[in-house]
Protein backbone atom coordinates (compact mmCIF):
# COMPACT_ATOMS: atom_id res chain seq x y z
CA UNK A 1 0.00 0.00 0.00
CA UNK A 2 1.57 3.52 -0.69
CA UNK A 3 0.20 7.06 -0.27
CA UNK A 4 -1.37 8.23 -3.75
CA UNK A 5 -2.65 11.51 -4.43
CA UNK A 6 -5.48 12.67 -7.12
CA UNK A 7 -6.52 16.11 -8.26
CA UNK A 8 -9.93 16.08 -9.87
CA UNK A 9 -12.09 18.52 -11.89
CA UNK A 10 -15.41 18.30 -10.76
CA UNK A 11 -18.63 20.26 -11.43
CA UNK A 12 -19.12 23.21 -9.23
CA UNK A 13 -22.56 21.41 -8.03
CA UNK A 14 -24.75 21.02 -5.11
CA UNK A 15 -24.50 16.64 -4.28
CA UNK A 16 -21.00 16.54 -6.35
CA UNK A 17 -18.99 16.18 -3.37
CA UNK A 18 -21.39 13.37 -1.62
CA UNK A 19 -21.34 11.63 -5.23
CA UNK A 20 -17.70 11.77 -5.19
CA UNK A 21 -17.49 10.31 -1.57
CA UNK A 22 -20.36 7.95 -1.91
CA UNK A 23 -18.32 6.17 -4.71
CA UNK A 24 -14.83 5.44 -2.12
CA UNK A 25 -17.14 4.57 1.11
CA UNK A 26 -19.18 2.30 -1.63
CA UNK A 27 -15.82 0.59 -2.61
CA UNK A 28 -14.84 0.55 0.80
CA UNK A 29 -11.96 2.90 0.01
CA UNK A 30 -10.23 5.21 3.18
CA UNK A 31 -9.40 8.52 2.03
CA UNK A 32 -7.09 9.98 3.89
CA UNK A 33 -7.39 13.38 3.07
CA UNK A 34 -9.70 15.52 0.65
CA UNK A 35 -10.24 19.00 -0.12
CA UNK A 36 -12.34 20.79 -2.34
CA UNK A 37 -12.27 24.44 -3.67
CA UNK A 38 -13.85 26.40 -6.44
CA UNK A 39 -11.25 26.94 -9.40
CA UNK A 40 -10.69 30.43 -11.21
CA UNK A 41 -13.99 29.54 -13.24
CA UNK A 42 -16.99 29.58 -10.42
CA UNK A 43 -18.71 26.55 -12.31
CA UNK A 44 -15.95 24.50 -11.56
CA UNK A 45 -13.95 22.93 -8.22
CA UNK A 46 -10.81 21.19 -7.81
CA UNK A 47 -10.97 18.30 -5.48
CA UNK A 48 -7.07 16.86 -4.09
CA UNK A 49 -7.35 13.51 -2.72
CA UNK A 50 -4.82 11.52 -0.76
CA UNK A 51 -5.31 7.74 0.05
CA UNK A 52 -3.45 4.54 0.99
CA UNK A 53 -3.44 2.18 -2.07
CA UNK A 54 -2.05 -0.52 -4.04
CA UNK A 55 -1.55 -0.09 -7.66
CA UNK A 56 -4.61 -2.00 -9.38
CA UNK A 57 -7.15 -0.51 -6.91
CA UNK A 58 -5.61 2.87 -7.13
CA UNK A 59 -5.85 2.23 -11.28
CA UNK A 60 -9.83 0.68 -10.60
CA UNK A 61 -10.29 4.18 -8.96
CA UNK A 62 -8.92 6.43 -11.14
CA UNK A 63 -11.31 4.59 -14.07
CA UNK A 64 -14.46 5.07 -12.00
CA UNK A 65 -13.68 8.29 -11.00
CA UNK A 66 -13.10 8.85 -15.19
CA UNK A 67 -16.39 7.56 -15.45
CA UNK A 68 -18.76 10.08 -13.20
CA UNK A 69 -21.03 12.15 -14.77
CA UNK A 70 -19.47 15.29 -12.56
CA UNK A 71 -15.81 14.73 -13.26
CA UNK A 72 -14.62 16.83 -15.91
CA UNK A 73 -10.79 15.98 -15.76
CA UNK A 74 -9.08 12.87 -13.55
CA UNK A 75 -5.04 14.02 -12.82
CA UNK A 76 -2.85 11.45 -11.07
CA UNK A 77 -0.46 13.64 -8.93
CA UNK A 78 1.49 10.73 -6.99
CA UNK A 79 4.46 10.67 -8.91
CA UNK A 80 4.88 14.28 -10.36
CA UNK A 81 6.48 17.25 -9.40
CA UNK A 82 3.74 18.94 -7.23
CA UNK A 83 3.44 21.78 -4.52
CA UNK A 84 1.52 20.38 -1.70
CA UNK A 85 0.85 22.11 1.12
CA UNK A 86 -1.57 21.35 4.19
CA UNK A 87 -3.10 23.96 7.02
CA UNK A 88 -2.54 22.89 10.41
CA UNK A 89 -3.97 24.88 13.67
CA UNK A 90 -2.50 23.59 16.77
CA UNK A 91 -3.21 25.21 20.35
CA UNK A 92 -0.92 24.22 23.29
CA UNK A 93 -3.28 25.24 26.62
CA UNK A 94 -1.88 25.98 30.10
CA UNK A 95 1.71 27.26 29.47
CA UNK A 96 3.87 28.87 31.61
CA UNK A 97 6.28 31.92 30.37
CA UNK A 98 9.06 29.49 29.64
CA UNK A 99 6.92 27.26 27.70
CA UNK A 100 5.50 29.89 25.68
CA UNK A 101 9.08 31.49 25.03
CA UNK A 102 9.81 27.92 23.87
CA UNK A 103 6.92 27.69 21.55
CA UNK A 104 7.71 30.94 20.18
CA UNK A 105 11.45 29.69 18.93
CA UNK A 106 9.47 26.12 17.70
CA UNK A 107 7.32 28.47 16.07
CA UNK A 108 9.84 30.38 14.33
CA UNK A 109 12.39 27.10 13.33
CA UNK A 110 9.29 25.71 11.44
CA UNK A 111 8.57 28.71 9.91
CA UNK A 112 4.89 28.77 10.85
CA UNK A 113 3.26 31.91 12.55
CA UNK A 114 1.86 32.55 16.29
CA UNK A 115 -1.68 33.68 15.51
CA UNK A 116 -3.02 34.00 18.50
CA UNK A 117 -1.84 34.45 22.47
CA UNK A 118 -3.58 34.77 25.41
CA UNK A 119 -3.41 33.76 29.35
CA UNK A 120 -1.83 30.70 29.26
CA UNK A 121 -2.41 29.31 25.69
CA UNK A 122 -1.02 30.05 22.29
CA UNK A 123 -2.15 29.14 18.77
CA UNK A 124 -0.45 28.78 15.70
CA UNK A 125 -0.75 28.44 12.24
CA UNK A 126 1.01 26.41 9.35
CA UNK A 127 1.32 25.97 6.04
CA UNK A 128 3.50 23.32 5.35
CA UNK A 129 3.94 20.10 3.97
CA UNK A 130 2.53 17.26 5.89
CA UNK A 131 5.32 15.77 6.66
CA UNK A 132 6.30 19.25 8.07
CA UNK A 133 3.58 19.27 10.02
CA UNK A 134 3.94 15.79 11.57
CA UNK A 135 7.18 16.33 12.57
CA UNK A 136 5.81 19.78 14.53
CA UNK A 137 3.08 17.87 16.17
CA UNK A 138 5.08 15.21 16.91
CA UNK A 139 7.90 17.50 18.82
CA UNK A 140 4.33 19.58 20.50
CA UNK A 141 3.07 16.20 21.40
CA UNK A 142 6.41 14.99 23.27
CA UNK A 143 6.85 18.56 25.24
CA UNK A 144 3.23 19.60 25.85
CA UNK A 145 1.18 15.94 25.82
CA UNK A 146 -2.23 16.33 26.31
CA UNK A 147 -1.82 19.93 26.86
CA UNK A 148 -2.04 20.34 22.63
CA UNK A 149 -5.26 19.75 20.75
CA UNK A 150 -4.74 20.33 16.82
CA UNK A 151 -6.97 20.31 13.51
CA UNK A 152 -5.96 19.76 9.87
CA UNK A 153 -6.49 20.42 6.63
CA UNK A 154 -6.45 18.57 3.44
CA UNK A 155 -3.57 18.49 1.42
CA UNK A 156 -4.27 21.14 -1.49
CA UNK A 157 -1.61 20.67 -4.53
CA UNK A 158 -0.71 21.76 -8.38
CA UNK A 159 1.58 20.82 -9.92
CA UNK A 160 4.69 22.43 -10.66
CA UNK A 161 5.76 24.44 -13.69
CA UNK A 162 7.82 22.42 -16.18
CA UNK A 163 11.03 24.51 -17.62
CA UNK A 164 12.84 24.21 -21.09
CA UNK A 165 16.23 24.22 -20.39
CA UNK A 166 18.43 26.54 -22.97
Amino acid sequence: MEKRWISLYVENEVGVLAKISGLFSAKSYNLLSLTVGETEDETVSRMTIGLLSDDSTFEQIKKQLIRSVSVIKVIDLTDVPVHRKELLFIRINKCQGDEIEEIFRIAKVFGVTVCDYGKGSVILECLQTEGKNHELTELLRESFGSRIQFVRGGSVAIEAIFREEG
